[in-house]
């Protein structure tokens, strides 16, 4: 029976030899993570069972981001659980401030994640491992819980979306903006509880850190999961991190989808999502003159080192606008000493930006630049809902480093040719 890579990754998680969409699956897991705002709740139902042991030490991520350092008594206490509990139960992969990165970014960079796995993850951005070739979806904390206890979960098989991207990117162009057009393209909820599988030269071309903004962003259609079948560049990522065997997947040629879409990525320009969802996209070159109080350049969508580089390129020899205020977000502390020896912090600094330590920070709104209220900012993050990056009367317009480094120095929404 044909299948495509998600089925046999949940079949074979299953101790079946093949699955069907819509079909309800008991599966192994292979790695549980949870971070500062979920793991709590986890853990506070994990205790109540009463379970003597977790189901495995070493298949457990717990990754304090969102609030840290830690900004109020609160996020400390939130913190202080994770690390009693990692501590109690001999969690091997705790990561805090000195080790600690954005989660997403982290797990693959520690070659956590390898393809062929399950992961889940009590956040919704879990999708971003899709890119190594691995079945990656969000799942709320009871979930967690129980999977700390059992090692397995319980989901429906999700149809796929087959999407091809043809042709070669224009100069600016990178994942962000394809998926941002992609999102444009099918809505926020054009891909509902589907696995969107991404295919084509356009996506074999991209590296990496690109292939996982992608994967990152399929929840943003509504997916269940983004994937993308692991080449020579993944197992070339992969055997650089981690010396764990892994079983790659392929989708078979006649294998049945859902939807299929093709994209001649030739024809995307860098892109835009005004306020207030990742599907109301346009071209920057169609932005207008939209003015800004802030640039954010991070996320566990574009807080990688290439992403870093990308910025600098554009903001070396410049100097922010005034009324801007410019902030940058290395996402785990390799990729900060990475970007501090390439001297991509002093390009920041020579611009009048500043750089955070690692954390989710001002993408949920959490700390570390909140906006107030009517003010406008470009960033790198994933999301632009009402209220997402502070007062409810703010806007977020998404885009990738390129333009919202470029955006820092116009003093508006503009692609880095306006410089």
């Amino acid at each position: 029976m044909p299948q495509t890579i998600t089925e046999k990754i949940l079949a074979a998680h299953a101790g079946r030899a093949s699955v069907e969409p819509g079909e309800l699956v008991t599966v192994q897991i292979d790695m549980a993570l949870a971070n500062d705002i979920t793991a709590p709740i986890a853990i506070e139902l994990f205790e109540e069972s009463e379970t003597p042991s977790v189901f495995h030490q070493e298949k457990i991520a717990l990754v304090p981001d969102h609030f840290v350092p830690n900004k109020d008594v609160r996020s400390a206490m939130q913190v202080q659980i994770m690390r009693r509990f990692a501590k109690k139960y001999g969690i091997k992969h705790f990561f805090e401030l000195g080790q600690m990165g954005i989660e997403h970014v982290l797990l693959p960079e520690q070659g956590l994640v390898l393809p062929g796995e399950v992961v889940i993850g009590a956040d919704s951005h879990t999708c971003t491992y899709g890119a190594l070739g691995a079945f990656a979806t969000g799942l709320g904390s009871t979930d967690i819980a129980a999977a700390m206890i059992t090692g397995e979960v319980w989901l429906k098989v999700p149809a796929s979306m087959k999407l091809t991207y043809q042709g070669q990117r224009r100069k600016w162009v990178t994942g962000k903006d394809l998926i941002l057009y992609t999102i444009g393209d099918v809505g926020v909820d054009g891909a509902r509880y589907k696995a969107m599988e991404f295919v084509g030269e356009a996506i074999e071309a991209l590296s990496m850190s690109d292939r996982m903004t992608m994967a990152n962003m399929a929840i943003e259609a509504g997916a269940k999961s983004g994937i993308m079948a692991p080449d020579q560049v993944t197992q070339d990522y992969v055997r650089e991190r981690s010396r764990r065997a892994f079983q790659p997947y392929h989708s078979d040629p006649d294998a049945a989808y859902d939807q299929e879409r093709v994209y001649d990525v030739s024809e995307i320009e860098p892109q835009v999502a005004f306020p207030h969802l990742p599907e109301n996209t346009r071209p920057v070159s169609e932005a207008g003159t939209i003015s800004i109080d802030q640039a954010v350049i991070g996320s566990c969508t574009n807080g990688r080192i290439e992403d870093l580089r990308l910025a600098a390129q554009v903001l070396k020899g410049h100097t922010i606008a005034k009324h801007v205020r410019l902030i940058v977000i290395p996402a785990t502390p390799s990729i900060y000493r990475q970007a501090l020896a390439e001297g991509l912090l002093d390009i920041f600094l020579a611009a009048q930006g500043i750089v955070s330590p690692p954390t989710c920070g001002p993408c949920l709104g959490g700390f570390m630049g909140i906006l107030g209220p009517g003010e406008r900012a470009v960033a790198t993050t994933n999301r632009n809902f009402v209220g997402r990056m502070g007062h409810s009367t703010s806007e977020v317009y998404l885009a990738n480093p390129a333009v919202a480094a470029a955006s820092a120095v116009l003093g508006r929404i503009g692609s880095p040719e306006g410089l």
